[in-house]
C-alpha cells in the first residue's frame, strides 16, 4: 500500500519551495534527519508514494489536534519519482540540503482548511513544523483522497487532457492532475465561451477545446508544465489527436507540416494534409522551443 509523507514548509522558505517545485526536488539538511527516525521515514518512501508540502500555517506550538481546523496558505500534492538519494549539487541558495527525493507535482491549492486533508494529515503537518520540516509518513493515502474529493464538478471533455500516470493509486493521482489541467485551461480561456483552435483556426464552443501541452507533460519539467507558453488550445474535432500522435508538427516558422506514415489510412492522411502550410496561432519565440521538442520527439 502506498504511503503519504507530510512536510511543512515555513513562511521564510518560500523561495526554497518555489525552487524545489521547479526542479522537481525536495531536500533536507542532514541534522534535520539525524533526529529520531526522521531519516528512516524519508528512506521508506518509494516511487509512487505521495508527498504533501504545506506552506504557511499558524503557530505550531500548540496541543495535538489543535491544527484540525486551521488554514494552510498553500498545499502542494506531489508524487515521489526518485526515492531517497544524496547529492551535494547546488539547487537552493541558502544551503545544500543533500538528502533528497525527486517529485512530480500533481496539483496545488491555496487557502486550504484542515478538514480538506483530515485530522491525521493536519497533525502530521503540525509535527513536521515542530521538527524543522522533517517528513511525517503515514500508511495509506487517506489525506490525499480527501484532498482529491474537493475537486470541483467533473471536468468537461476539454478539461481532461492526456494523462500518463501509472503505478499504485494512479486513479486518485489522475484526478489531481486533471484538476491542475482544468486550472490551466481556465487560465488559457480567461472566461471565454468560444475559442479558436491554434492548429486549424476554427472557432468553437470551449467544450470542444482542450488545453494541450505542446511538450508532453510526461517529459516536461514541473516548471514547463505550468508555463502558458507550453499550452495551446487544440480542438477535439481531430487536431488534438493529430498533434498528440505526431501526424502533424510545427516547424521553426510556426508552419504546420504533415508527417505521413506508411500505415496511415487515406482519411487520416487527408486530415493531416488538410492542415499543411497553416501558421499556428500565437506562434512566437517563447513557444518555438516547445514545438521543436514535439517535432524532434514525434514519430516520422
Amino acid at each position: 500500500m502506498p504511503s503519504t509523507a507530510y512536510v511543512y514548509v515555513p513562511a521564510p522558505s518560500r523561495r526554497n519551495l518555489e525552487i524545489g517545485l521547479a526542479e522537481g526536488l525536495w531536500g533536507w539538511r542532514t541534522p534535520t534527519l539525524d533526529r529520531a527516525d526522521a531519516r528512516a521515514a524519508v528512506q521508506s518512501l518509494a516511487e509512487g508514494d505521495f508527498l504533501v508540502l504545506a506552506h504557511k500555517g499558524p503557530d505550531c506550538r500548540v496541543k495535538p489536534g489543535e491544527w484540525s481546523h486551521v488554514g494552510i496558505k498553500r498545499v502542494v500534492v506531489t508524487r515521489v519519482t526518485s526515492p531517497y538519494f544524496t547529492d551535494d549539487s547546488e539547487v537552493w541558495p541558502d544551503d545544500v540540503y543533500p538528502e533528497r527525493i525527486g517529485l512530480d507535482i500533481l496539483t496545488e491549492e491555496t487557502d486550504v482548511q484542515g478538514p480538506t486533508l483530515g485530522d491525521a494529515a493536519m497533525e502530521a503537518l503540525r509535527l513536521s513544523a515542530n521538527k524543522q520540516g522533517a517528513a511525517l509518513v503515514t500508511d495509506g493515502i487517506d489525506g490525499v483522497v480527501r484532498f482529491a474529493a474537493t475537486t470541483p464538478s467533473s471536468p468537461s471533455p476539454g478539461d481532461t487532457g492526456h494523462v500518463e500516470l501509472n503505478g499504485p493509486d494512479s486513479e486518485v493521482a489522475q484526478v489531481l492532475v486533471r484538476r491542475e489541467q482544468a486550472k490551466l485551461r481556465r487560465k488559457m480561456l480567461n472566461g471565454a465561451i468560444v475559442a479558436a483552435c491554434a492548429l486549424c483556426g476554427r472557432t468553437l464552443p470551449t467544450r470542444y477545446i482542450r488545453a494541450a501541452h505542446i511538450k508532453r507533460r510526461a517529459h516536461a519539467t514541473p516548471l514547463e508544465r505550468r508555463l502558458m507558453a507550453n499550452i495551446m488550445p487544440a480542438c477535439l474535432l481531430g487536431c488534438d489527436e493529430l498533434f498528440e500522435h505526431g501526424h502533424i508538427v510545427v516547424d521553426d516558422n510556426g508552419v504546420i507540416q504533415a508527417r505521413p506514415r506508411p500505415t496511415d489510412t487515406a482519411d487520416l492522411l487527408s486530415a493531416a494534409e488538410g492542415l499543411q502550410g497553416r501558421v499556428v496561432n500565437d506562434f512566437g519565440p517563447d513557444r518555438a522551443g516547445f514545438y521543436a521538442w514535439h517535432r524532434e520527439n514525434s514519430p516520422s
